[in-house]
């Protein structure tokens, strides 16, 4: 119940995968209200919970006010080709680069009920999946960048005043 600071570039806890939620406990409740809480702000499309320093497969959304969780997402399916599209990061701050994404994407999990979750669409609902999914496991949206741009992105990285 409260906007948690965001774990920024270097963290250990988002290069690590998620572990699955096996039981929802009090914890997990705790967890998802603070998911909502912390996507509400203006600018945020998605946190998932290793940017709040929590090692669980989770993660909440802010999509054209629409604003909502899941449990245990896993990307079922994407459609089409890979297109670069603007991406930045909350745990990157400053820095935005075209990203390869798949313009539609599906995940699917389930709520605190145990309900499944499916979440599909395209354009920035899409973006999102892919990015919130990828900090599920391990994975920053530098490392989807084409080499050059990446070092480029590497580069302000290290120049940033928050690293």
């Amino acid at each position: 119940m409260a906007v948690r600071p965001i774990r920024l570039f270097g963290d250990p806890v988002l290069r690590a995968p998620s572990a699955p939620i096996e039981v929802v406990d009090d914890g997990v409740r705790s967890l998802v209200r603070d998911l909502l809480d912390t996507v509400e702000p203006a600018g945020r499309a998605g946190v998932a919970a290793p940017q709040i320093g929590v090692g669980l497969r989770a993660f909440s959304y802010n999509i054209d006010g629409d604003i909502g969780y899941v449990l245990n997402p896993v990307l079922v399916e994407v459609a089409g080709e890979p297109v670069l599209t603007g991406e930045g990061c909350l745990s990157v701050p400053g820095l935005w680069h075209d990203t390869p994404r798949y313009p539609w994407a599906k995940v699917v999990g389930t709520d605190l009920d145990g309900n499944e979750v499916v979440l599909e669409g395209e354009g920035l609902l899409a973006q999102a999946l892919q990015h919130e999914t990828d900090h599920l496991d391990g994975m920053l949206y530098l490392q989807r960048l084409e080499p050059a741009a990446r070092k480029v992105a590497m580069r302000e990285v290290r120049e940033s005043s928050w690293f």
